[in-house]
Formats: structure tokens, C-alpha cells, sequence
């Protein structure tokens, strides 16, 4: 296993790389986007740099907010310029894969827009991130991408598309948290993960591990048994560091737990 955290888009993307690299993490989930950490405003050759002294590796993160089953049609092919030149970028700092967030916002229309206006998208995608040996993740998202039957409607038509499983959202507006069954049907597309807490409902918090009722030992004996030991972001916001390296330390401990627990439970 892997354990990284976020930049702050916010924030000067090379001050952002040595505080992560500094508390010792293993990659830089790189979101590129406004305002300091907009693809175009950066020196890839310096965060290149900065990389390799801090020894971080990169996942690919993109903005949230990206119109891809926009009903305008020059919004729908602007947000794809924009990923485009996001893999270019990533390709060049060594990212194997790139997340992107499915698009609901298409008020006044049905579920089948929506699902083919991301599938557009993503099939405009897919070229340039096999030329550029970058693959692409979707992420789970509450209320529209949350549920297996959701996420298939994307990942069962797009096989080479991979999973970005957020344990965090899988918790929000759904009746009990959806990741066990979706890692029971999608765990062998599993190419990233993010962790972070919450209390529920609708309210995306991202608060320290152990803080809310995302039962984090659970999730990660689950993710166990699908074999998989990748990277895994810890996606919690705060402006106090502690709170963060406290989450680094609950993650790590949850992993080195046995999985004979959970085992014991389903037979």
C-alpha cells in the first residue's frame, strides 16, 4: 500500500509537493486546477523536479466541476480540451492514471443524456490517454454514481475505463455505505482510492479518519480481500496537519490489521 494526500489548488503547487514530501508520504494526489494549480500556470519541469527530490510518486486528480454531459455543446468539447491537456501533463510527470468525476449537471434532462453525454466524452478521451499511457478512472459520486447499477452504467460500457473508489462518498446519500458491493463487483477494475470521514447524509466533509461513521477498518479489510495494494489518498481537509498524519497513522494501523475478522463474518 501507498498512502498520499492531496495538493491545495489553492495553495503554490512546489510549497504543497515538500510539505507532503516532508511528512513522509509515498505520492502527491495532483489536482490540476484553479487558481495556482491550473495545468497551464505550472512549471512541469520544476514539479518534475521538485518530485523527484521529495521521491513522490503521482496520481492524476482533475477538477469536479467539469461540464462533461454539459447540453451545450461548446462546454461539453471545452471541459475534454481541458482533460486532454491535463494527460499530456501527467503523462510528463509519470502518472499512470488519471481520475475523472462523472458529470450529472444537465437540468430538464433524462438519465440516458446524461450517461451518453459522459460516454461521449470519455470515448473523445480515450485516444489520447492511450497514446500518452495514461489510463483513466472514474470516481463514485454521491447521488448520481454511487451504486454498482450507477457505476455500470459507465464502467459495463467502457471495459479499459478503471475504478477511483472514494470509501468517503460511498458513505453519503445512500442507505448503508455502498462499498463492499461495488468493490464485490467492480474490485478487479480498482486502480485508486481515496479515504476520508463523514456523518452521512448529504453533507461531503471530509473529516479526519475515526471523526464520523465511515467504519475505516471495515472498508480496508474489504479492500484487502480484493487483493488490491495501491495507492491510497487520504482525502481529508484541514488546516491543521495533525489531524492528517493522526488519519496516516489510523490508515496504516486499519491495513496491518488481520482480515480474519471479516472473513469470520460471512461464513
Amino acid at each position: 500500500m501507498l498512502v498520499g494526500t492531496m495538493n491545495h489548488p489553492a495553495r503554490d503547487l512546489l510549497g504543497e509537493i515538500e510539505w507532503i514530501g516532508q511528512l513522509g508520504f509515498d505520492f502527491i494526489d495532483l489536482t490540476l486546477e484553479p487558481p495556482l494549480a491550473e495545468v497551464r500556470r505550472i512549471d512541469i519541469q520544476k514539479v518534475k523536479q521538485a518530485l523527484r527530490a521529495h521521491n513522490l510518486r503521482v496520481v492524476g486528480h482533475t477538477a469536479y466541476y467539469l461540464p462533461l454531459c454539459s447540453p451545450f455543446e461548446s462546454l461539453r468539447r471545452a471541459a475534454v480540451s481541458e482533460l486532454k491537456i491535463c494527460l499530456e501533463a501527467f503523462a510528463e510527470l509519470g502518472a499512470e492514471w488519471m481520475n475523472l468525476h462523472p458529470d450529472r449537471q444537465a437540468p430538464f434532462y433524462d438519465r440516458k443524456f446524461i450517461i451518453d453525454q459522459n460516454l461521449q466524452s470519455l470515448q473523445e478521451l480515450l485516444p489520447v490517454a492511450r497514446e500518452r499511457r495514461v489510463g483513466l478512472m472514474i470516481e463514485n459520486l454521491p447521488g448520481s454514481f454511487n451504486t454498482v447499477h450507477q457505476l455500470g452504467e459507465l464502467l459495463d460500457a467502457v471495459p479499459e475505463l478503471g475504478l477511483h473508489l472514494d470509501i468517503g462518498h460511498a458513505n453519503l446519500m445512500v442507505e448503508h455505505n455502498t462499498t463492499e458491493e461495488i468493490l464485490a463487483a467492480y474490485g478487479q477494475r480498482l486502480r485508486h482510492v481515496h479515504v476520508h470521514d463523514n456523518k452521512g447524509g448529504s453533507t461531503d466533509l471530509h473529516l479526519p479518519l475515526g471523526t464520523g461513521t465511515v467504519d475505516t477498518t471495515h472498508s480496508i479489510q474489504v479492500l484487502q480481500q480484493t487483493g488490491y495494494n495501491g495507492t491510497i489518498t487520504l482525502e481529508v481537509f484541514t488546516p491543521d496537519r495533525h489531524y492528517l498524519e493522526y488519519s496516516r497513522d489510523v490508515l496504516r494501523r486499519a491495513w496491518r490489521q488481520p482480515t480474519a475478522a471479516i472473513m469470520a463474518k460471512h461464513t
